[in-house]
């Protein structure tokens, strides 16, 4: 917890250096979700904030981009916000992420942050000062005034649909209860609604595998329309169709592709570097879209599509296969409830003319197999020197052996083979190499993986063991 009361007094430092307020002057709001730890963490920060003068706020248990609203909100225009999360991660960690004006404060932005508060005191400030107030019931008027404009402008749009909600015992609980019911949706047979930092049932993350059985069994088992699960904070959002198809990863791209397309003709949908190439032809192809396959890590996507735009390219989504979707027209803030709030407007209007959501995808061809290999670097001081070594080494092999390279290529080397591609990169912070292998054909991974593993011989750093499993 003191660690938590200096880093918020390092934030402050950082925020008036860049508003050019006084500390008097900042107003900064608090939010958590729903672990365990956040009352302690959150009553330390708030300390840091009141010590010194600050004008604080209070929003209790919170979504993350929820806390980012606060900044835009006419009722509470703050200067900056204070989340405390760890996403997806398990119920014993913790941590703090920090909004200004701008969005997510940058990895610079966080080291200076740092750097002020080894030079603060840990600081008791006074409690009768926070003031409280119910951020959440602010945001869920904005995401119902969304829907109710998309649909016509009646009070309960959603009525005559059945949607299933996963908060997986994180802060997503509200989705069912303050935008869902309040719209006239049937929410019965929602699971994991309430909040409980033992997320005793599963992991609040849509990556994982028993999260996503969890919420296809909850549909299918209640005949729903739709179902839609949200990671710890909501900034991550899965959904599962009638059928009990998933809808993530390609798919959750695709589908927020087409719902834009036709706002957005000819635009540009920036990916991490992992997506599929049956996605890349179904962006292109189908949609008439461009597609701009990025880094991976959801700021690095997001931070593409900010310059993109700046640069005059059209382009309103940024999304990574995580299910982290941020979109132009919201901020450009990565957000689950709104993603999920984009593909309601989308099966109501489906629905209202005879169709299913699922055919806004019908087109988006999979791969019949994919496989990702993590080889750890063993023994080497500077791993990420030794890293781009291999993957300089591994093109100019591949290059030789007559294997083309996709180009232009903004993370690691991708390999085009007659049925499926290899990209090998390094990972965003450890010593490791993922390598992510996807074949149109059965067997088609250990074909490609064996002559992946041939291209990096001779790497006795590069543990190449996990071929072998």
């Amino acid at each position: 917890t003191d660690a938590a009361n200096v880093i918020a007094s390092g934030f402050i430092a950082f925020l008036a250096e860049r508003t050019g307020k006084a500390k008097k002057d900042l107003r900064i709001a608090v939010g958590r979700d729903s672990r365990l730890s956040g009352h302690e963490l959150k009553k330390s920060v708030l300390h840091a904030l009141t010590a010194a003068g600050v004008v604080t706020v209070d929003c209790s248990m919170a979504s993350t981009p929820s806390m980012f609203m606060s900044i835009v909100f006419p009722e509470t225009k703050m200067d900056g916000s204070i989340m405390i999360t760890a996403s997806h991660l398990p119920y014993n960690r913790n941590g703090l992420k920090f909004f200004t004006k701008d969005g997510g404060v940058e990895h610079e932005d966080v080291i200076t942050i740092l750097q002020n508060a080894s030079r603060c005191p840990v600081m008791e400030g006074d409690m009768t000062k926070v003031q409280k107030y119910n951020l959440m019931e602010r945001y869920c008027h904005h995401l119902r005034k969304k829907i109710r404009a998309a649909l016509g402008g009646e009070n309960q749009p959603l009525k005559g649909m059945h949607v299933v909600v996963d908060a997986g015992n994180g802060a997503g609980g509200f989705f069912a209860t303050q935008v869902l019911g309040r719209l006239g949706a049937d929410t019965t047979g929602s699971i994991f609604l309430e909040p409980d930092g033992h997320f005793p049932n599963h992991i609040p993350n849509p990556e994982n595998k028993q999260a996503m059985a969890a919420i296809r069994k909850a549909v299918l088992d209640s005949h729903a329309d739709l179902g839609l699960i949200f990671d710890t904070d909501v900034d991550r959002m899965s959904a599962v169709l009638k059928n009990g198809k998933d809808v993530s990863r390609n798919a959750l791209i695709g589908m927020m592709a087409a719902i834009l397309a036709p706002e957005y003709p000819g635009s540009t949908i920036i990916t991490d570097s992992v997506t599929s190439d049956e996605l890349t032809a179904f962006l292109e192809e189908d949609l008439g879209l461009k597609h701009l396959r990025y880094m991976r890590g959801y700021k690095n996507v997001i931070d593409e599509c900010i310059r993109q735009n700046k640069a005059g390219v059209v382009s309103p989504l940024a999304i990574e296969t995580s299910g982290h979707g941020a979109l132009s027209e919201n901020y450009y803030l990565d957000d689950g409830a709104y993603l999920a709030v984009k593909l309601l407007i989308a099966a109501k209007k489906a629905k209202a003319k005879g169709k299913r959501l699922s055919d806004l995808i019908a087109r988006l061809g999979e791969p019949v197999e994919g496989q990702e290999f993590r080889m750890k670097i063993k023994g080497e001081d500077d791993f990420r020197a030794y890293g781009q070594g291999v993957l300089a080494t591994f093109e100019k092999r591949a290059t030789e052996k007559g294997i083309r390279i996709a180009k232009p290529s903004y993370e690691g080397v991708r390999l085009v083979f007659p049925d499926g591609w290899a990209l090998l990169r390094m990972s965003l912070h450890d010593p490791n190499m993922p390598l992510n292998i996807e074949s149109r054909k059965a067997g088609g991974v250990k074909a490609i993986a064996a002559q992946v593993k041939e291209l990096l011989d001779g790497f006795v750093s590069l543990d190449l063991s996990v071929f072998d499993d």
